[in-house]
């Protein structure tokens, strides 16, 4: 008696799966290093704009908070300002990427496969 065992796709099948997901992820890859992000802090005193590449292009600060005898609150803004565009740029690179790869994280726990 034989069992009856459903076949799944060939290795050549998914290899060719795999490699049209890593070229979708570099071209995306390559698209996210493009973009660019803006975000306040501070209440939109401070904005900073960044690239996909995590490169500050810009950061623009406005003059009421620009305070001679108070340095360091424009020292935290600036920091915070940063550090939110960086998340930013993280999030947006993950969620994009998630939407090739199925959320499968490096191909089903294979770190790096891709």
């Amino acid at each position: 008696m034989k069992a009856n065992i459903p076949k799944g796709p060939s290795m050549n099948e998914m290899l060719r799966q795999a490699q049209k997901m890593q070229e979708d992820m570099q071209t995306k890859q390559a698209e996210l290093e493009e973009r660019e992000y803006e975000v306040s802090a501070g209440g939109g005193v401070v904005k900073v704009k960044i690239n996909g590449r995590r490169e500050i292009l810009n950061i623009d600060i406005a003059e009421e908070i620009v305070d001679p005898d108070d340095i360091e609150t424009l020292s935290d803004i600036l920091v915070a300002a940063v550090n939110e565009a960086i998340k930013k740029v993280d999030s947006t690179t993950n969620e994009e990427m998630g939407k090739i790869t199925g959320g499968m994280g490096g191909m089903m726990g294979m770190p790096g496969l891709f």
